[in-house]
């Protein structure tokens, strides 16, 4: 026989089991309402301040784009600066001499462009005539075909008769319009070496105060978010300068076998022109077309366009992720959109810059409390 199983719930006067009582406690509810205002309140904050930010960066565009640009040739001359140091020369002075020294190779490369610009115009009346007829033969081309449009969907008689009027600007304006643009973008670049130069001069003052900015228990994270960004962008300065002398050294090699005229200079800036994000492909085809229009044939203008493509697409999706892939952390989404949104928000500038800024937003969001998951996001 079996034992009856014992019931050890407590049971109520009448035989009913009875309902325990579970005692809430207030405070750890207090506690879970409190965390979710806050987390609340951080989230409105957060998209409170990506909209100032994007507020700003739209507004003050031209300072933004002028600081970061500084920033990155202040990088760039950081090495002559710290050689300069090694051997006890004052950080101000080797800092002056870099900025002066910068100076001298713009100068330089400008004078070698305007000569070799110079020297082909010269030349150019030596095959003018066959460049104007590829223009007339084109020509005729889009006239036949513009005749050919008119013969299928013909003109009705308002169309005939309708007049376009069109009201001319004077002379003195479009000149002060252009003159005024013109003098607003040199005066705004005229800051960059005197930006680069304190930045140099005072790199160990502003990186300690930047980090005395923040709490003591978040400085040394903001040390090494610092150390990260500066990191990043060495390695992509030194990534495009290498990917862009390769990609220089071979347009020169296949310039020169195809007989481009000065194919070392063409060669030269095409390859470099071929580093800009999107436009790249298309900048980096205008030199080499124009100057080999009217000495060269169709096939070797095709071999031409043919193997900047191929350098552009071997460059841009196997030396380019190669190079700067470890250092950027950034997946191919992150990279587009970040294109998209900057070449958006300040045009050929935001195109250039796009990666460097996004990549340090990236590095912010990985060492700040929270944001962990947009910076994972964003990364490959």
């Amino acid at each position: 026989m079996e034992d009856d199983p014992i019931d050890f719930a407590p049971q109520t006067e009448d035989g009913v089991p009875e309902i325990p009582q579970v005692a809430l406690d207030r405070s750890t509810a207090e506690e879970l309402e409190l965390r979710k205002m806050q987390k609340t309140q951080t989230t409105c904050l957060f998209i409170l301040a990506l909209a100032t930010g994007l507020g700003l960066a739209y507004v003050a565009k031209m300072v933004l784009v002028v600081l970061f640009v500084s920033i990155l040739v202040a990088f760039v001359l950081a090495p002559v600066v710290d050689f300069g140091v090694r051997f006890g020369v004052p950080r101000s002075l080797a800092s002056l001499f870099a900025v002066f020294l910068l100076i001298g190779v713009i100068y330089g490369i400008t004078f070698m462009s305007y000569s070799k610009g110079v020297d082909f115009m010269q030349d150019l009346p030596k095959y003018s005539r066959r460049i104007r007829e590829v223009g007339q033969r084109w020509e005729r081309r889009a006239e036949a075909f513009r005749r050919s449009t008119q013969d299928i969907v013909p003109q009705s008689e308002d169309d005939k008769r309708a007049v376009t009027i069109r009201q001319q600007s004077s002379l003195s304006d479009t000149v002060t319009t252009a003159l005024g643009s013109v003098g607003e973008i040199f005066f705004t670049i005229s800051f960059i070496p005197f930006l680069a130069f304190f930045m140099l001069s005072w790199q160990e003052h502003v990186r300690s105060a930047t980090v005395m900015l923040f709490k003591m228990e978040n400085r040394n994270t903001a040390y090494v978010t610092l150390g990260l960004m500066s990191s990043m962008i060495r390695s992509f300065l030194v990534g495009n300068l290498l990917v862009g002398l390769f990609v220089s050294v071979v347009s020169m090699i296949i310039f020169g076998l195809l007989g481009v005229p000065f194919f070392y200079f063409v060669g030269f800036i095409s390859g470099y022109l071929s580093m800009v994000p999107y436009l790249g492909i298309v900048l980096a085809l205008i030199p080499p077309v124009i100057t080999g229009m009217g000495v060269m044939s169709l096939e070797k203008l095709v071999v031409i366009i043919v193997s900047i493509l191929s350098l552009h697409l071997f460059a841009m999706n196997v030396l380019y992720p190669k190079v700067l892939g470890k250092r950027l952390q950034l997946n191919p989404l992150t990279v587009t959109i970040a294109l998209l949104f900057w070449g958006w928000l300040w045009g050929a500038m935001g195109l250039i810059l796009a990666i460097p800024v996004t990549a340090a937003i990236k590095i912010v969001l990985d060492h700040v409390e929270g944001f962990e998951g947009y910076g994972q996001w964003m990364g490959e």
